[in-house]
């Protein structure tokens, strides 16, 4: 297994051509199956291990992708900083097709997935207060800024579970309940890094106005489909390598978060 593995990728496939002198690894055991095997080599001579989130050719629907098993794949790496990157739809005008966000809250609509390791003795409430990495989010919007990008250096993501895409009226009452873009994985993958105690980089490729906006966006809304955005995130992918290569290179080599202190005080102290 290779050393000083630090830093993972999580997204589509496109991200395997940054890789330099990739070796695959399968880090499935009895207990865990990730959506596919790793992809570990160097970016940025930093090396990185990637995986891409719904398996090798896209296979595996947002709700079924197995959270858990990922996460618990890249601990045992060692990895301690997680990149993720998703397609979002918009929920505000000045949030722009081809634009970046770099999240920092999210409201979870999504049922059903398993969403904590933390499911028996000892009882154990890990705070999500503030989910993704202050730090790494800092570090990708003066990335973005040095790359002439166009990105928000917050943004609150819904995360609905999937697979179809949202009615009109959800739409609208994302929008009114504070959202900022929507999302089909984002949750419970940040909340599961959390509970790893690791820094958590969510980088968000809006590809479309969300129906609720059609309204107000003339000539750009109306229903989305998976055509339109797979063919917005492939044009946005030249300026995602851009970025995530900068990102990596200047990650600082020790961390000056308190994401890995989001274990303390929280498990129950049962004597």
């Amino acid at each position: 297994m290779p050393k000083n593995v630090d830093i993972g990728v999580i997204g589509g496939t496109g991200i395997y051509t940054l890789i330099d002198n990739p070796e695959t690894i399968d880090m499935s055991n009895n207990e865990n199956k990730p959506s596919d095997i790793f992809m570990v080599g160097t970016i940025s001579n930093r090396t990185v291990a990637f995986l891409p989130r719904y398996g090798n050719k896209h296979t595996i629907p947002p709700h079924m992708v197995p959270y858990k098993s990922n996460i618990d794949a890249f601990v045992r790496l060692g990895v301690t900083r997680l990149i993720g990157i998703t397609a979002v739809g918009s929920l505000r005008t000045d949030y722009k097709p081809g634009d970046f966000v770099f999240t920092d809250q999210f409201i979870n609509m999504t049922s059903g997935r398993k969403d904590t390791f933390f499911d028996r003795s000892p009882v154990t409430h890990v705070s999500t207060a503030f989910p993704y990495c202050s730090e790494l989010r800092s570090v990708a919007a003066k990335s973005a800024t040095r790359l002439g990008l166009n990105y928000h250096e917050s943004g609150t993501v819904v995360v609905v579970n999937g697979p179809r895409f949202s009615t009109k009226a959800e739409s609208k009452f994302f929008s009114k309940i504070g959202s900022d873009i929507i999302s089909m994985t984002q949750y419970p993958e940040v909340a599961l890094a959390k509970e790893r105690t690791m820094c958590y980089l969510n980088i968000s490729v809006v590809t479309d106005y969300d129906i609720g906006l059609d309204d107000v966006v003339a000539g750009e809304g109306g229903p989305v489909s998976s055509d339109d955005v797979q063919k917005m995130f492939e044009e946005s992918i030249v300026n995602i390598k851009k970025l995530i290569s900068d990102i990596i290179a200047n990650i600082p080599t020790n961390r000056g978060c308190i994401c890995e202190k989001a274990l303390e005080g929280a498990e129950i102290n049962q004597d």
